[in-house]
């Protein structure tokens, strides 16, 4: 149902359309897909903001042209300092809620797509920032999802996340599809980063001093700030957050190896268990010892085999997946434990 795009030039692909002719726009005018790639995540921030954002994280797998394997820039951030088990407990609560300032961490967004921008691309942070500047700015129309996200959470800005009120729903109604919509905050906080790193000469030193000014500098101070005011979240209850300034100085975007699973003639990366990435190497695994090859794809026998293996997987991912430095995703893919888990699948 969906057609199959070529291009001789270039191509580039998102969920929105304005993100990908943003990528676009920025190889007709000389970058790699390096550049094209931050442009377009960037604009992503903008156009689809139930999705992505600046407070957001980005996995991320980059490979130049005849390389080997790819390199993961890892673009989640990890929990702040003081968000301790004995702390959730004092607090009388026995999960961290999944609204609210409790659950926030690190933004790694900014820091891995400026950390792929420094590293891998060709162009000026100006350049790569102007489109996602211009939609927020400018305005875009909106496509559907977006009011439908708003209108369900529109009594929860009103009571408690007034500023995000004042954002979301101008006038105080919840705008509708396809109107022009403007994130002028946003644009202004871009536009005041490219302008702070132009006091600096050179590429990577300007990127360099857009990093500060996130982790460091203004956006770090705003974040403890607004991170100390009490609000409501899933509990039921309101609470400040644990996040501050010095998390965020302590962190840079890890550059690291990716997972890798063999199969046959192919080879399969993703990022590590900081991701979900790895379930997809499980599955893999675990349906590469089943003879699946002759079945019927629409048929109940191959559907029932690829709907164990992805419970099985994601089993796996929810019981063990977390901070990378604490999980071995090599024991996850060791084939003896494969087997074992295969076997659990039957008729």
């Amino acid at each position: 149902t969906r057609p199959d795009l070529r291009g001789v030039f270039g191509a580039g692909s998102a969920t929105h359309w304005i993100a990908a002719s943003a990528g676009m726009r920025i190889l007709e005018h000389g970058g790699n897909a390096f550049d094209a790639a931050v442009a377009a995540g960037f604009v992503m921030q903008v156009v689809e903001p139930h999705l992505n954002g600046p407070g957001g994280e980005v996995p991320i797998l980059a490979s130049r042209a005849g390389e080997q394997a790819p390199r993961v820039v890892c673009g989640q951030g990890p929990a702040p300092q003081a968000a301790t088990i004995a702390h959730f407990a004092r607090l009388g609560l026995d999960a961290i809620p999944g609204s609210g300032h409790l659950a926030a961490c690190v933004p790694g967004a900014f820091g891995a797509w400026l950390t792929l921008l420094r590293d891998w691309g060709t162009m000026r942070l100006a350049d790569v920032l102007e489109p996602a500047i211009f939609h927020a700015g400018g305005g875009h129309p909106l496509v559907w999802r977006v009011p439908a996200t708003i209108a369900s959470v529109k009594t929860l800005f009103e009571t408690h996340w007034t500023s995000s009120a004042a954002l979301y729903l101008p006038g105080g109604a919840v705008p509708r599809t396809g109107s022009l919509f403007r994130n002028l905050p946003l644009a202004t906080l871009y536009a005041a980063i490219v302008a702070d790193a132009a006091r600096v000469a050179g590429r990577e030193a300007q990127i360099e001093r857009a990093l500060d000014y996130w982790y460091r500098g203004p956006v770090a101070e705003a974040i403890d700030r607004f991170a100390r005011i009490p609000a409501m979240d899933s509990s039921g209850r309101p609470h400040a957050g644990l996040l501050t300034g010095e998390d965020l100085a302590r962190w840079t975007p890890p550059v690291e190896a990716p997972v890798a699973l063999d199969l046959g003639a192919h080879r399969v990366f993703k990022c590590g268990a900081w991701t979900q990435g790895p379930a997809l190497l499980q599955m893999l695994q675990l349906l590469d010892g089943l003879d699946i090859a002759g079945l019927d794809p629409l048929g109940p026998d191959f559907v029932h085999l690829v709907v164990e293996a992805t419970t099985l997987a994601m089993a796996d991912r929810d019981a063990w997946y977390g901070d990378a430095r604490q999980v071995d995703v090599a024991s996850q893919l060791d084939p003896e434990r494969a087997a074992d888990r295969r076997a659990l699948i039957g008729d």
